[in-house]
């Protein structure tokens, strides 16, 4: 059934089959409000091109960075702002460090926030930080030195090339706005990855206090608290994860060898058992 201008339309197990996804993966777009393909004959799901397109640029932001909960809200946050009837499939997302942005013509910007990002793609490590042209209305665009988002997304962009510059990029962020959960997360990753792991610890609890259903932040600490040899409060960090995304896969699976270590074989089956369910979804 063509829909949107074109010629061809498509189940969704021929967009599972074309892009590399599960069906279930597909289906849980759609119920997700993520995409809203049309439905053909007794309720079938069917895709056009432009869905098909947007799919994959959902799976491209899936397999980045960017935190699926985060990624959700983001495009929800989007939809809000589009006008009625315009459709996701039709705006040019990217990953921008482990967030999700709108990138037109001459700005880039982020839904969550509304506010207009720093162009890392004209910036190189040294030079000096030029603001995005201004955009019409009266909020101004962000220069990269102003503001503890401009500080995150420097460090997000340069973290896998200059892990000290990220570092500092992270801790000048959390100097303007100690509450900026994103940096705290980043920052305990690299603290985590080179060994300090009290450290890292710290950072995890502190994006936690600001945001306790970060599950990101919850898996994190539960790995550096097993790093630790703290198993009891490690289980109980990976539980907070799942607690906050159902469907973590890796939280069940640290979850069975965690009790596992701490002497419950029966929890650790039944946590292998929903980590095998999910994997093979």
């Amino acid at each position: 059934m063509p829909h949107d201008g074109d010629s061809t339309s498509y189940s969704a197990e021929q967009v599972a089959g074309l892009l590399g996804l599960t069906l279930a993966q597909v289906r849980s777009y759609v119920r997700c409000g993520v995409i809203e393909p049309e439905r053909g004959a007794q309720g079938a799901l069917r895709f056009s091109f432009q869905d098909l397109v947007f799919l994959r640029v959902v799976k491209g932001l899936a397999t980045s960075r960017v935190p699926p909960r985060r990624m959700r809200l983001a495009l929800q946050r989007l939809r809000e702002q589009l006008p009625d009837g315009s459709p996701l499939s039709g705006v040019r997302l990217a990953a921008e460090g482990a967030h999700v942005v709108v990138r037109e013509r001459d700005r880039i910007w982020s839904p969550e926030s509304g506010q207009y990002w720093f162009d890392f793609e004209t910036w190189q490590p040294g030079s000096e930080p030029v603001a995005l042209p201004t955009p019409p209305g009266p909020e101004p665009a962000l220069e990269l030195t102003a503001t503890a988002d401009g500080w995150y997304a420097l460090g997000s962009e340069i973290e896998e090339s200059d892990a000290a510059e990220a570092r500092a990029a992270y801790e000048r962020a959390l100097e303007i706005d100690p509450k900026h959960a994103d940096a705290h997360v980043n920052l305990g990753c690299l603290e985590h990855e080179a060994g300090r792991l009290r450290e890292a610890e710290r950072h995890y609890r502190a994006a936690l206090a600001i945001r306790p259903e970060d599950a990101t932040a919850a898996f994190d600490l539960g790995v550096a608290l097993e790093d630790l040899g703290r198993l009891a409060e490690a289980r109980a960090a990976y539980q907070q994860a799942l607690d906050a995304e159902p469907d973590s896969a890796d939280a069940h699976y640290n979850l069975a060898r965690v009790h596992d270590r701490l002497g419950d074989p029966a929890a650790a089956i039944r946590h292998l058992k929903a980590y095998r369910k999910l994997i093979q979804r």
